[in-house]
């Protein structure tokens, strides 16, 4: 078949449709057992670990400062990378572990945020971390103070399991916490997500917490047990979504083939871009606005890529179609299954969903799933989509008031008169309240009483925190991954030079006259997406020391990828790059056309033409 040829789809893994599938991908999918290929190493070792469990326990146990290269793997599904100090010279590496936490919707209760305040004094770098997945990183934990951390977040109802490795990971959705049935629809449908789909190993108990029983079960499971997500998990079809692991029923002992990642949100707010997902979920209410109807899926979204390979790239999701309520939880489950059982094991920078969609099509690929579904799966319903950062205070809709605090590419910490980390923990020890982390990076305060709004307002100004009235915003649109020096993927700058880049873009846009344009831009030191450039507007990708790719047209809405645009850019030639580009814009651009969608509009072999005989100084508008 030309389907199973292709480089981008595995080896079928585990099974085959039943025989009265009407998918018409039979011999597309079926693959006699002796076929089966050698798996890789890396497999072999998801295989041999005894469900995540070896070589880590062991290695935890030993004097060593590090743990050995297969335990590293393991690591990461249990919420941790390990790095060391780039920046740090001598003998031996300055070897310190990276925790991730694990928060569906980016929900953080207030005991939890003083948790890791706490933590990330004591056993930490002194500061923490907002990702663009909506939950924060603690740098620097040794690894003698890793399993204290771990239990610590576990015992208080919290977890770090998932948030890494080839499992579904943090489920994202819009922050907004508005008290409407929608919205609230979005918090409660994201949690029943993450049970779904949880790894069920006892690996994480048996390591961390010596086999006993968290003394806090997780905040989340708690809220959606009327879902009877368990059943649903457990409920076989006979169409080959359960397997026979009694550990793991949807993942078996190899789990995915990699990273799997799940946003919901509700029609028109795409703060979380949506369409960078492996699932995108779009909750559609019922006429009264009251009750969930259904859900929109889209499929095949993801940012990574590796320079100069052109068989990997960005993509953004495509739909899918549209499934009942009734039948949500089974169309989640076949669609991991169809990665599960037909994503690309072989070679690893290309075993992400987005390879499968996109060597299938998408049609194939709705066929495939439907022969794990059982059913035709209905049209998309059409949506339209806008982007809102939720910044300032907004009105939640019961008599409370949410807050969106802008934090500069997410670093919380104390910096001279800058004390970001000593105002949360004083609004948590004042207020209690309950905080939502962005997809921008930000952190968003929900269920503050309108009394409060003054007393909440001192504290940042006593703390040294700029009113978000006052953020330009470029920064506010602005995200960049944290790159050097823990980051040991970074080619270059990314965190660390973001707010030079805002201040110099800034200039340009000011001496040609359009200081009123907002463009989104995006920053990484590597081209792995993390801070998911290929969407932004404009975006530079490390590809060198002090060297970036530029990326241009992708959509202020984040609906589409932007294009490569050049390569190499020395750190120097900013200004002198993107003053011609920009002149390109000011001269042909639409009466309110943004920066992406001229960019898009006109394309990049246009964009060098002008460029080419452009002189510098000679455009303003």
């Amino acid at each position: 078949s030309a389907f199973v040829s292709n480089s981008f789809v595995g080896t079928p893994l585990q099974r085959a449709p039943s025989t009265n599938s009407n998918s018409g991908l039979h011999m597309v999918l079926e693959a006699a057992p002796e076929t089966l290929k050698k798996i890789s190493k890396l497999e072999t070792l998801k295989v041999n670990s005894g469900h995540l469990c070896e070589p880590l326990l062991s290695e935890m146990a030993t004097e060593e400062v590090f743990v050995n290269k297969d335990a590293m793997q393991i690591l990461k599904y249990h919420g941790s990378y390990m790095q060391s100090d780039r920046e740090v010279r001598g003998k031996v590496k300055d070897y310190q572990f990276m925790l991730r936490l694990k928060q569906p919707a980016g929900e953080l209760p207030s005991d939890l945020y003083v948790l890791l305040d706490d933590l990330s004094r004591d056993c930490g770098r002194g500061d923490l971390r907002a990702t663009t997945r909506q939950c924060f990183q603690l740098h620097g934990v040794r690894k003698g103070n890793l399993k204290t951390v771990v239990s610590a977040i576990m015992n208080v109802g919290s977890s770090t399991v998932g948030a890494c490795g080839d499992v579904s990971r943090n489920v994202m959705t819009t922050p907004a916490p508005f008290s409407s049935p929608d919205y609230k629809a979005v918090i409660e449908w994201s949690k029943v997500f993450a049970q779904l789909f949880r790894p069920m190993t006892p690996a994480f108990a048996d390591i961390w917490l010596d086999g006993e029983k968290a003394v806090t079960a997780e905040y989340w499971a708690k809220q959606v047990e009327h879902h009877n997500v368990d059943e649903a998990m457990l409920h076989d079809s006979g169409r080959g979504i359960i397997l026979p692991d009694s550990v793991e029923p949807l993942y078996g002992n190899r789990y995915l083939p990699r990273k799997f990642k799940i946003g919901v949100t509700v029609p028109g707010d795409n703060s979380l871009d949506i369409y960078t997902n492996d699932i995108g979920v779009v909750i559609m209410m019922d006429e009264s606005g009251k009750e969930v109807e259904g859900f929109n899926l889209m499929v095949g979204g993801g940012m990574g890529r590796t320079h100069n390979k052109e068989n990997t790239f960005p993509k953004a999701a495509e739909h899918l179609g549209y499934f009942p309520k009734e039948d949500i939880m089974e169309g989640m489950k076949s669609i991991l299954a169809s990665q599960r059982d037909h994503g690309n094991r072989d070679v690893r920078a290309n075993a992400r969903m987005k390879y499968l969609v996109h060597t299938l099509g998408i049609d194939n690929f709705r066929s495939l799933v439907e022969s794990y579904f059982g059913k035709p799966i209905q049209p998309w319903k059409e949506v339209e989509w806008k982007y809102n950062d939720w910044m300032g205070w907004w009105d939640q809709g019961d008599g409370k008031l949410f807050y969106g605090l802008h934090i500069e590419n997410g670093r919380v910490k104390d910096e001279g008169d800058f004390r970001l980390k000593s105002a949360l923990r004083a609004i948590a020890d004042k207020y209690h309240l309950a905080m939502i982390m962005s997809p921008s990076q930000s952190i968003m305060f929900r269920d503050v009483n309108p009394e409060d709004k003054e007393g909440f307002m001192q504290i940042l100004v006593e703390h040294g925190i700029e009113a978000i009235e006052d953020i330009d915003p470029l920064n506010r649109l602005a995200i960049a991954c944290p790159a050097l020096p823990l980051c040991g993927l970074a080619q270059t700058e990314a965190e660390r030079r973001m707010p030079s880049y805002i201040e110099r873009i800034r200039s340009v846009l000011e001496m040609m006259n359009i200081g009123n344009e907002e463009i989104m831009m995006r920053m990484t030191g590597c081209p792995n997406g993390c801070a998911r450039p290929y969407m932004a507007e404009l975006a530079f990708v490390g590809d060198g020391l002090n060297s970036y790719q530029i990326w241009l047209g992708g959509s202020p809405v984040l609906t589409r990828t932007a294009f490569p645009y050049v390569a190499r850019m020395k750190d120097k030639n900013l200004e002198a790059t993107m003053e011609p580009i920009l002149a390109h814009f000011i001269t042909e651009r639409k009466e309110f056309e943004a920066f992406g969608d001229f960019c898009h509009r006109v394309g990049c072999s246009a964009i060098e033409e002008f460029c080419e005989t452009y002189e510098l100084g000679s455009v303003k508008a």
